[in-house]
């Protein structure tokens, strides 16, 4: 703990002289985090309704990240009816992470420049510039220079998405503060106590259960599917962000819609369970998995492992043969 502080307040000083704070940012998050602060001490005087309305707002923010930025528009892992990519949109701006375009296009560069200078949230910087330190400072020349070189041309096609991207970021401000207020007004428990805990303290959880997918899951749990690879499979992760923290997996095979190896009944993810249910009402579709390709490499990689033991095997035979020459025997 102490060495994350120390490194928190060594980057802050190198960035403070460099003068590419993005000041703005910085003082949104922390007035976001004060009023979260509000929010706890509000939660004595809120009606059970309420409380249950913040709990409830958890994954249905969450899922507009999940399913929404994340599993439809950045991966394009499955394929979904205009209902359903309204209604992910509305939970996106809920979880107020900026608009699903900027998300979206800031993800497909994580992954295709992951733990390198370009990669927005390089985690090989340390956990704290993972987490958020990344939002607090200017773009890293070299990312702005990777984004330039794909394209978004689905993004921009999708009415839902170029609507939020134009009313951003009021709408998502008043769906994620001031709408959860008005929901626990007509409940009958006043406007405040919903936007202080439904939406000051569920927004700060979320965004802090999204930032430990770019931190904690690139930095500690196991990576059985690419050892190579920083990204690992982290329970704990998995829970906080919907089926997130199966992260080795993700980033091995980054268009399985499940982003997991297993079904929910295995591994956390309800995420996928989501998916799975718009698909089971003809309102989602084209699911890509990687199970596939991810049985044939395990059958190479085992086959690597049976011709690395028979040539250990032809060597420990020839070295007996020799020795024995040598004995005459």
């Amino acid at each position: 703990m102490l060495s994350l502080i120390q490194d928190s307040i060594d980057a802050t000083m190198y960035h403070h002289k460099a003068g590419n704070l993005r000041w703005p940012m910085i003082i949104f998050l922390i007035l976001s985090h004060v009023a979260a602060i509000v929010g706890i001490l509000a939660i004595p005087s809120c009606s059970w309704s309420t409380l249950l309305w913040a709990f409830i707002l958890w994954p249905i923010s969450g899922f507009g990240i999940t399913a929404g930025a994340h599993r439809l528009w950045a991966h394009r892992s499955y394929k979904a009816h205009w209902t359903v990519r309204l209604g992910l949109m509305l939970a996106n701006s809920m979880a107020n992470q900026g608009s699903i375009y900027h998300w979206a296009r800031d993800h497909r560069v994580h992954h295709k420049h992951s733990e390198t200078p370009a990669d927005p949230h390089n985690a090989k910087r340390g956990f704290f510039y993972a987490h958020v330190g990344w939002l607090l400072i200017l773009k890293d020349p070299a990312t702005a220079e990777a984004g330039k070189l794909l394209t978004f041309d689905d993004l921009a096609a999708d009415p839902i998405v170029m609507w939020q991207k134009r009313t951003d970021p009021w709408f998502a401000l008043f769906m994620c503060f001031v709408f959860p207020g008005i929901v626990t007004m007509m409940m009958g428990d006043g406007f405040w106590n919903g936007y202080w805990v439904a939406g000051a303290l569920r927004y700060c959880w979320v965004l802090h259960m999204t930032w430990f997918v770019n931190s904690a899951a690139h930095l500690w749990g196991d990576r059985p599917y690419d050892p190579k690879s920083n990204p690992a499979e982290n329970l704990y992760v998995a829970i906080g962000a919907m089926g997130e923290g199966w992260h080795n997996w993700h980033h091995k095979y980054p268009y399985d819609y499940a982003t997991s190896e297993h079904g929910v009944f295995m591994q956390f993810n309800p995420t996928k369970f989501l998916i799975d249910t718009f698909v089971f009402f003809g309102l989602a579709w084209d699911r890509k998995r990687a199970l596939g390709a991810w049985q044939r490499l395990k059958t190479l990689r085992l086959q690597e492992k049976i011709d690395a033991l028979h040539s250990n095997e032809k060597v420990l035979v020839s070295t007996e043969e020799k020795d024995l020459d040598a004995r005459g025997w």
